[in-house]
């Protein structure tokens, strides 16, 4: 199905929404018609078609923002179905906002003032005339309260009924429910815990580890670990502080923690007549603080009977509350594929792209067909698994310390198919020129890749992340591409504590194995040499440079010394221009300790930013080209980023005399690890703290982050509040110097 170019040019009221340079309004009109274009083929290649019936609405708004409200409209326009995009001050030029036909501001960049905003979005309803809503996932997906409101208005939600959610979406009822419709569930206290003193009492009950969670949200948030009484009373105030923050309800419940689980769950879709139907399962096991990384379906843990009987738990669960739109069914699974009820998630969840590769349904499709009244026209028998699909989520954090990172994209390139067989699928609402902003979610996009076998699946997830270019914020990408190259991860025996157990001191980025520093080396010789040839023939022009090539005049040997950051020897490498290849490119044998010589004609437009050469061994290697620097360059091979150093013989020869610049020491300074606003300050002028005492809280994009004392020491200055907004680095508490601590002798 192709959408016309009107179809994707956003107006309010026959205003453009926003005030654009004409570059940037032909940089968003042009990327929206191409996500549009290519959701409409996604859609048509699929394995399975289960869309063509009945109309349902003529207009609907998307109470969401970011890649999810994207992700409606696209089906949306598909179903010819008009779309109303909400926004906040600060997403004013977001591209939700460029796809939609008509957007409503509905208040300042703060969720509780916009995006949670009920009133407000009501009145966008009313104004825009939308007959229904969808609501995403997160903000307020999962708010019966709002449904409540809606079906005052006579406006249809495009998901659960208010009962269903009530039940269902408060996760202490919804344990009582999945008891009584014989789902197995994990040993807790199915109530609301008082206060603290409440929660050691529970935990003592059930036996350490237990889990403290949000009774009211999903997503990671307002969820921690405790291994004993300490840990529960710092759980409980972190818990408590996330969940008001992120679903305006502090509410938890504690459960026994499953030591070493498998995070797997079922996609179940049901409709008003009594229809449920479940999908196959979902493996989210890849998580850090609790939140999904990488997600894949099937799971290799699953056998076909264990499916099964998740499958029907899973619908015996929705038919006991009438439950009717797309729901996910969350499992724990042990090592011998004991499952047990860990909750229900009322809405569609983040992952639910992988799902719809391997069924070739539309989720969002459904999810509105249901809503309309209409019947579901797939029966359980249709539902086949077709191939592997797996999802990376890609962040805007730092992949060490999972801290977000906020900025302006300065340059931003998704990557697309190479065997024209839709084996990649990015979910964003972002283009090049996009703000990630310190007020919302860090998820820049959802990279799903899908292939015949899981084995294809991970190499065209490689492929992807390694031709995906972020550049303006710190990304997650060197921790993605190191899991799906990771032999446990390909062996599919991991869990839950799969990020825990192989970084356990927080992942450092990608380690060069000697075959990946011979092709990095190799690759910079040859990049290298093209930089030098171009430089040698600037002024006197290609035709020129062709001449005195051929008369032996142009450069065509090199033989350099090649740094690598956090390689400690520089690697030899010599390159020798041969002629050129059939492709035009200039051919070149490269040799470096490590590999056996080769020939490489690798194609790369110089100061682009990719740069691919395929081995002698048949293995395709794809660099990034991010920076120039002073003696060389700055490049992202295997997910992480390389400074590489460019030596002739009289450099390398000189650099060993070179000194090395000292770090300075930040052992007095507490700094802002992030932008953020300032929870609370645990210490004052003149407290004694000892090495590790949390000193400070720290909330950005939802999450609350724990700063805690390097050192032991005396709290010297205090230079914030709870309240504050503070800049990443931004220096928060100040000890005093370790000599000026140390006791005076006494004079004798």
């Amino acid at each position: 199905m192709s959408l016309s170019l009107a179809a994707a040019i956003p107006r309010t009221s026959g205003r453009w929404v926003c005030s654009l340079t004409a570059t940037r309004q032909r940089l968003f009109h042009a990327s929206a018609l191409s996500r549009a274009q290519s959701a409409a083929v996604a859609s048509s290649n699929q394995a399975q078609d289960f869309s063509r019936y009945g109309k349902t609405f003529d207009k609907i708004l998307i109470a969401n923002r970011g890649e999810i409200a994207c992700r409606v409209i696209r089906t949306a326009k598909k179903m010819g179905i008009k779309t109303v995009a909400i926004h906040s001050d600060a997403d004013v030029n977001s591209l939700h906002v460029q796809l939609a036909d008509e957007a409503v501001n509905v208040g300042p960049a703060p969720t509780s003032q916009s995006y949670l905003n009920v009133p407000n979005i009501l009145k966008a309803i009313k104004d825009t005339g939308a007959q229904a809503v969808h609501p995403g996932y997160g903000f307020l997906s999962e708010n019966a309260s709002f449904v409540k409101a809606l079906d005052a208005a006579g406006v249809t939600f495009i998901g659960p009924s208010e009962d269903a959610m009530a039940a269902m979406g408060d996760k202490i009822q919804s344990k009582i429910i999945a008891k009584e419709s014989k789902v197995n569930i994990i040993p807790g206290f199915n109530g609301v815990v008082r206060d603290v003193d409440h929660a050691l009492e529970i935990s003592r009950e059930i036996g350490y580890p237990v889990m403290l969670k949000a009774s009211a949200g999903g997503g990671g948030k307002g969820m921690r670990i405790a291994w004993n009484d300490e840990e529960v009373k710092e759980g409980y105030k972190i818990a408590k502080t996330e969940s008001m923050a992120s679903f305006g309800d502090d509410r938890l419940l504690i459960e026994k923690f499953i030591d070493n689980p498998r995070h797997i769950e079922i996609q179940i879709i049901s409709d008003k007549h009594g229809n449920t139907l479940w999908l196959p399962e979902r493996e989210c096991s890849i998580q850090r603080r609790n939140q999904k990384v990488i997600e894949e379906a099937p799971s290799t843990h699953i056998d076909e009977k264990t499916r099964k009987a998740m499958g029907e738990q899973a619908v015996m669960l929705a038919k006991h509350v009438k439950y009717s739109s797309a729901g996910t069914v969350e499992f724990l699974v042990d090592s011998q594929r004991n499952f047990y009820f860990l909750e229900m998630n009322t809405r569609l969840q983040v992952e639910h792209p992988i799902t719809e590769y391997i069924t070739g349904m539309d989720l969002v499709e459904q999810m509105i067909r249901v809503a309309a009244n209409q019947k579901l026209i797939p029966k359980q028998e249709d539902i086949k698994i077709n191939g592997w699909a797996i999802e990376s989520r890609v962040y805007a954090e730092d992949p060490e310390k999972y801290l977000p990172s906020i900025g302006r994209l300065s340059k931003y390139i998704e990557p697309t198919s190479t065997k024209g067989e839709n084996e990649v699928r990015c979910d964003s609402g972002i283009v090049e020129g996009s703000e990630i902003s310190i007020y919302y979610d860090p998820m820049i996009c959802k990279l799903c890749t899908h292939g015949a076998s899981r084995e294809e699946a991970i190499e065209n997830m490689k492929r992807a992340l390694d031709s995906y270019v972020i550049k303006g914020v710190t990304h997650n990408i060197p921790l993605l591409r190191e899991v799906v190259s990771h032999d446990r991860f390909a062996s599919g025996k991991y869990s839950t504590k799969f990020l825990a157990e192989e970084y356990p001191t927080g992942f450092k980025g990608h380690a060069p194995t000697p075959t990946s520093l011979a092709q990095l080396a190799s690759m910079a010789g040859i990049m290298h040499a093209k930089r030098e040839l171009r430089n040698w023939a600037w002024g006197r022009g290609r035709e020129a440079l062709l001449k005195e090539d051929l008369q032996g005049k142009a450069p065509h040997s090199w033989e350099i010394f090649v740094g690598v950051q956090g390689v400690d020897e520089k690697v030899p490498v010599k390159v020798h221009k041969i002629g050129r290849a059939v492709n035009g490119e200039d051919e070149f044998e490269v040799s470096t300790p490590g590999m056996a010589p080769f020939t490489s004609a690798a194609h790369w437009p110089l100061e682009s930013p990719l740069i691919t050469n395929t081995f002698d061994n048949g293995e395709e290697v794809t660099l990034q080209y991010l920076d120039t620097l002073p003696l060389g360059f700055r490049v992202q091979h295997l997910g992480t980023k390389f400074d590489i150093t460019i030596n002739n013989a009289a450099q390398h020869a000189l650099s060993k005399y070179m000194p090395i610049k000292e770090k300075a020491s930040t052992t007095n300074m507490i700094l802002s690890p992030m932008p953020g606003s300032v929870v609370s300050v645990d210490v004052k002028v003149g407290d004694v703290v000892a090495e590790g005492t949390a000193v400070a809280t720290i909330e950005a994009m939802k999450m609350a982050n724990v700063l805690r004392s390097v050192r032991a020491g005396v709290v010297k200055s205090v230079k914030v509040k709870a309240g504050d907004s503070v800049a990443g680095d931004e220096l928060l508490i100040e000890f005093e110097d370790e000599a000026k601590e140390a006791p005076k002798e006494e004079k004798k």
